[in-house]
Order: structure tokens, then sequence, then C-alpha cells
């Protein structure tokens, strides 16, 4: 399984959108620590190979991330990251 956040050159399928989500509170003494967004990527990748992964694909091409910050109250506030991408299936090349 792979991730590319670039268009795959070689001959493939699409198998339509995929999309993950995971998020992080964090605690009012810590409620300006944004660099904490880096512990969702790993997160936010496994979840859209699996899904990925049960629909046949191969790999996840144009794959993008979008951050969000969702305050609930003065504190705490919820880190969101999302990541998409388009799902293929590599084609067999006959020589």
């Amino acid at each position: 399984m792979f991730l590319m956040t670039e268009n795959l050159p070689s001959p493939h399928k699409s198998l339509g959108i995929v999309n993950a989500t995971s998020h992080l509170m964090l605690p009012s003494e810590a409620i300006d620590e944004f660099e904490a967004f880096d512990q969702l990527f790993p997160a936010v990748e496994e979840k859209l190979k699996q899904k990925a992964s049960e629909k046949g694909a191969d790999g996840i091409v144009g794959v993008r991330f979008t951050t969000n910050v969702a305050n609930v109250q003065v504190a705490p506030k919820f880190l969101v990251l999302t990541g998409y991408g388009t799902m293929v299936q590599l084609l067999n090349q006959k020589s």
C-alpha cells in the first residue's frame, strides 16, 4: 500500500475517494502547542491505508491533508487532522 501526493503515471483504475480523521485534545496548559499536529499524521495515514486496503486498492494518490482547531470552550482545544485521496488499483502491464 502506498500514499502519494501526486498522480500515478502508470496504468491504474480509480476506485473512489477515501478519507480519514484523527484528533487530539490539548489541555488548557498546552493550548498553543500546535506542533502536536505532527503526531496525528501517522494515525491518519494508517487509517487511509486500512480503508483503501479493504476496498482492494493498491494505493492512494492525490493525498491531501486539512487541519482544524476546534474550540469547544475556552479550553480545551481539539486539533483535527483529515486526510483524503483517490484509491487506485494498479493495472497489469503485459510485455
